[in-house]
């Protein structure tokens, strides 16, 4: 197959790389043109993923029109907030009958739509062919074709195998799932939790800090996911815990470091200023923030990292305070104590 990845970046490169060494032919859309030619006359990507000898099948243009030509399959691999301009700039180009996996994990913030639905808004046609990948994908170690696994979601089963299928490789095992909500909205989640782990970690704590941050986390993702309507299983695999663990403890992640810059006491202006990839989490947890109170969902943890990254709270007053929250039981009768089932 075709396939054009739409973004040049550390995952949109490393996946470009996954679906070459499936067999596709790549091409790399992204608007850097000097790291477009360094792409196709070194075949390297060496600002994301220094030494590492990219596939020969895949190239790179800064021609968005170029990459969508005759596409099999369409990877979004932009930043989540830049999605909606940069599909007004270039979904028309989209083939009607290729499929798109969005690797995008972010909630518009302001409208706080996921990413699958603000493709459907904008491509009200390829809304049915969206598929979305999450799971424990850390660009770097994929870039090194270490063995990972990951989750494709959508809701025709046809169009996530098709996308299964482009991307299975010796090292790399995509797992099929129907449960669109669930898979995308654990994989926005996590990057807030991951921000509070990182925190922790800063501050000077050890693993039982992380180890409590994780756990509540994944209660607090699985409860606004079953408000939503997802199924609770996904949250105990690849794409919620699975992605939840990687997320908060690798020093990989961008939201973890994110996060422990804060906790050694930079702001987050400061953080801004020397983080060359996006962490997703700071723009995201408002709009988190904001679904759980529509729903009438407890989300402690997202509630005091968006105080943290948006009102100037401290990461050390952040944990005081979830630490001195009402004692509560874990379970009652079978759901969480801090909302609705969770379990069974």
């Amino acid at each position: 197959m075709r396939a054009a990845v739409m973004g040049m970046g550390s995952w949109g490169t490393a996946f470009a790389m996954v679906l070459a060494d499936a067999g596709n032919d790549v091409v790399v859309w992204g608007r850097d043109a000097p790291a477009v030619a360094t792409v196709n006359s070194q075949h390297r990507n060496p600002r994301f993923h220094p030494g590492i000898d990219l596939p020969i099948t895949l190239s790179a243009t800064a021609d968005s029109s170029h990459a969508l030509r005759g596409a099999d399959v369409v990877v979004l691999a932009v930043p989540a907030q830049t999605l909606r301009e940069n599909l007004t700039r270039w979904g028309a180009d989209v083939p009607r009958d290729a499929v798109l996996a969005s690797l995008m994990k972010g909630l518009e913030r302001d409208t706080g739509l996921r990413m699958s639905q603000v493709v459907a808004e904008l491509l009200p046609d390829a809304g049915p062919r969206v598929a979305v990948v999450s799971g424990p994908n850390l660009a770097g170690e994929i870039a090194k074709r270490q063995p990972a696994a990951t989750v494709v979601a959508a809701d025709d089963e046809g169009v996530a195998r098709r996308i299964q299928v482009a991307c299975l490789t010796p090292y790399f095992r995509p797992y099929t799932n129907t449960d669109v909500v669930g898979v995308e909205l654990a994989g926005v989640v996590k990057n807030v939790i991951a921000l509070a782990a990182g925190m922790t970690k800063g501050l000077g704590f050890g693993d039982n800090s992380q180890a409590a941050i994780i756990t509540r986390g994944l209660a607090e993702m699985t409860r606004l996911g079953l408000a939503m309507g997802a199924e609770p299983l996904t949250f105990m695999g690849l794409a919620g815990v699975g992605d939840l663990v990687a997320t908060c403890m690798s020093s990989l992640s961008r939201n973890r470091t994110f996060g422990e810059n804060l906790g050694r006491g930079m702001s987050v202006d400061d953080v801004v200023r020397i983080t060359e990839q996006t962490a997703e989490g700071v723009k995201s947890a408002p709009a988190v923030l904001a679904l759980g109170r529509r729903l009438g969902v407890d989300l402690p943890i997202t509630e005091h990292v968006t105080a943290v990254v948006q009102d100037g709270l401290s990461p050390h007053e952040m944990v005081v305070r979830l630490m001195a929250r009402e004692a509560k039981p874990e379970w009652a009768g079978g759901h969480d104590a801090d909302g609705p089932a969770t379990a069974g």
